[in-house]
């Protein structure tokens, strides 16, 4: 029992073997797949997907890159897509100040504009961070509280790709929002995030790969995809000091219950 919380599977670097890519994710234990868009076009493509498998389920949004291109009829757009049963969250959005591809001010507006319609749907939001610790917390600090006194429920929604160290990680888990961990925690020196995935509940880790991107430590130059997600877990288990099943379950019973999909391909 394994979810890919977080995967790109509409990329058109998998257009030559996207069939037999989810076939190998299938017989290696991946029982579904959150495919995530990063602008309108790929955020219909994922609930395109999504409509054809039983087993995948769409995210729409805005990636803070494109975040210079967001106005109204973004909003109008995203609303029409989320009319579909297979879209479980908005995301990604976000902030990165790394590469800065659209500026500050424009990345803030866009993140503040998808938060508003995540709640307005009741839906979960995913998030992007890098680089920008403190902004995105302060956001997502205020967001929880009004989450709750609005009479909403955890969790909120994920950090996706979280590259923040452990006391982060837990005050993120106070106020709703479950803690993404990629194949980044395969690398051997990556000690902050093996800390994150030491110290905190099962119940709040999910796992994703972010294919084609970020690929475990033995593929590392490859293109990434969902049937590597089991490297990823075995890593975690070794680093908890816990069976692989007990957290291939508890991972994939987390992204189950954040984005209200079953824990078995096809069932909501």
């Amino acid at each position: 029992m394994l979810i890919d919380s977080h995967c790109h599977l509409q990329d058109e670097r998998f257009d030559p073997d996207r069939e037999e890519m989810l076939a190998r994710a299938r017989q290696a234990g991946v029982t579904a797949f959150v495919v995530v868009g990063w602008d309108l076009p790929s955020s219909q493509k994922a609930v395109d997907l999504a409509d054809d498998h039983s087993d995948v389920y769409a995210v729409i949004g805005i990636h803070p890159h494109f975040a210079s291109s967001f106005n109204r009829k973004t909003v109008r757009a995203l609303k029409k897509m989320a009319l579909s049963a297979k879209v479980v969250a908005i995301g990604e959005t976000g902030l990165d100040f790394y590469r800065n591809l659209s500026p500050r001010p424009d990345q803030e507006k866009a993140f503040l504009a998808q938060l508003e319609l995540a709640g307005e749907l009741r839906l979960p939001v995913v998030v992007h961070s890098r680089n920008a610790d403190q902004e995105t917390w302060a956001i997502l600090q205020e967001y929880s509280r009004q989450a709750i006194s609005q009479g909403r429920s955890f969790p909120l929604g994920q950090m996706h790709c979280f590259a923040g160290d452990l006391p982060l990680a837990l005050c993120y888990v106070e106020h709703g929002f479950l803690i993404s961990i990629p194949a980044t925690c395969t690398y051997p020196n990556n000690r902050r995030l093996h800390t994150v995935a030491k110290g905190i509940a099962l119940r709040w880790l999910t796992v994703e790969t972010d294919a084609p991107y970020l690929p475990p430590q033995g593929r590392r130059g490859q293109r990434n995809e969902p049937s590597y997600l089991p490297e990823t877990v075995s890593a975690m288990a070794q680093l908890r000091g816990e069976d692989y099943q007990k957290v291939a379950r508890g991972t994939a019973l987390a992204a189950a219950w954040l984005f209200g999909i079953g824990t078995i391909g096809g069932e909501r």
